[in-house]
């Protein structure tokens, strides 16, 4: 299954060309069914650096995952792991990966396994030189991990990593865009806590009456500011049947008349006084402090909603709203798990510790804790797992459901496929924030992304 996503290039440029620079990529080139890496030794040492923007997020994010680091070294004494977030001073360290990485092959240190997004696909094939990892371990050893012991990964999910037929990644944690709203204002406000929005008119409503009725922000849709990245802004536009981009990837369609109209949907939300003026993570701090009534967010913000709201308002969630009678089409964040090492007991290592991470054990942690999706979804309907969990714990009820009808995230295509997406979203933000016309601004952007679009 080959997926289209692009090359990435940065300030290194110059150097991508160069094999001496570390970045040149490496495809597999059969798909042998038999592993090429041995197992480790029984009193074998190995040490490997683990990259993850997970550590750069505190609270439930780092505490879980050094609680899983420190398991993993217990079951696997005879293997080290640093781990270690990216290096940058994006408020998002999501952002900081790709650049972290290139600046650590170019110093000739880089980790040897990361969590890289899904929009990057394409760069971490060919420059930052992923691993085929059934070329590595075999297909029959990549799809018993995705198999599990009792547990498959989701049909939507096993895919997300795989380019020309081959695996160059697990994916491990993403969400679709949730509708958390506090149920406590709905109630000051006179509505239904029980029969929240399913309707994006529905949400304006209710929106409204939030503010005019309690003072406090109606809702906050993290879909529209550059920090945000444009995979919840995919969803708004799917959802009222457009694309950012054609099918054939030659045409940017973000200023299309399905596009322009989700945007301005959002505008008069805030010129409504339903929307505050805020900045990504204000938006999602003030309604985890009970200040806004909906917030359209992935579940990876989950944990501190739920911290937020303890014992002081009653939180809930439900899935994405629709424009009309058209069927929403949730999109899906987040990353997998590649290993970049050419060493073959660090890849040994690396491996163990992939599997590790997206055993049944780990994502029932990650799911408790963090909130993100446990991508072997049987688990929650498992007693024995997740099922009395979740039962007690129904904000994850929308993610899972989302699951059937999710899209895969699409990233701009060619060398300034962040320039594309930044503009696109520069050009969104100025329409919903500052009040610019939508159609006019735009096409604008759209005339300046045409022009960083590889020749096709």
């Amino acid at each position: 299954m080959k997926r289209t996503v692009p090359v990435l290039g940065l300030v290194f440029a110059a150097c991508l060309a160069l094999t001496s620079c570390g970045l040149g990529g490496t495809t597999a080139t059969d798909s042998t069914s038999a592993a090429q890496v041995p197992e480790l030794g029984p009193d074998q040492k190995v040490s490997i650096v683990f990259e993850s923007y997970n550590y750069g997020l505190a609270g439930a994010w780092t505490d879980t995952f050094n609680a899983l680091i420190a398991d993993f070294s217990k079951k696997f004494p005879n293997i080290k792991v640093t781990a270690q977030k990216p290096q940058g001073n994006s408020p998002n360290p999501a952002s900081d990966t790709i650049s972290s990485i290139q600046n650590q092959i170019v110093a000739g240190n880089p980790p040897d396994v990361a969590q890289l997004g899904f929009s990057d696909l394409d760069f971490t094939i060919h420059q930052l030189g992923a691993k085929p990892l059934d070329a590595l371990f075999g297909k029959q050893a990549v799809q018993a991990n995705f198999d599990g012991q009792r547990f498959h990964y989701h049909p939507r999910a096993r895919v997300l990593d795989d380019w020309d037929g081959h695996t160059y990644g697990v994916p491990f944690v993403f969400s679709t865009p949730v509708l958390y709203y506090n149920a406590s204002l709905f109630t000051a406000a006179g509505l239904d806590p029980a029969k929240p929005p399913v309707t994006w008119q529905q949400v304006a409503e209710d929106a409204k009456a939030i503010n005019a009725r309690t003072g406090q922000g109606g809702v906050y849709l993290d879909c529209l500011t550059k920090s945000a990245k444009d995979w919840c802004l995919q969803s708004l536009v799917r959802s009222n049947g457009g694309r950012v981009i054609s099918e054939d990837r030659h045409t940017l369609a973000y200023a299309d008349a399905p596009s322009v109209e989700a945007v301005k949907m959002a505008q008069d939300l805030v010129t409504a006084g339903a929307m505050p003026k805020l900045a990504q993570k204000q938006g999602y701090e003030a309604f985890a402090r009970g200040e806004i009534g909906m917030i359209l967010e992935t579940s990876a913000i989950q944990g501190t909603f739920v911290a937020g709201a303890k014992d002081k308002w009653d939180l809930r969630a439900t899935t994405l709203p629709r424009f009309g009678d058209k069927t929403p089409v949730p999109t899906n964040s987040g990353a997998g798990l590649h290993i970049l090492t050419g060493d073959p007991a660090k890849q040994r290592a690396a491996w163990e510790l992939i599997k590790y991470l997206t055993s049944e054990d780990s994502y029932a942690q990650i799911a408790k804790n963090i909130g993100y999706l446990p991508l072997r979804s049987e688990m929650v309907t498992d007693p024995g797992v997740l099922a009395a969990w979740a039962s007690q714990n129904p904000l994850l009820s929308p993610n899972i459901a989302q699951l059937a009808t999710m899209e895969p995230w699409v990233s701009m295509p060619g060398n300034d496929y962040l320039q594309i997406r930044d503009g696109m979203m520069d050009a969104v933000e100025s329409v919903v924030f500052q009040g610019k016309d939508a159609q006019s601004t735009l096409t604008a952007a759209r005339t300046e992304g045409a022009k960083l679009l590889p020749a096709s």
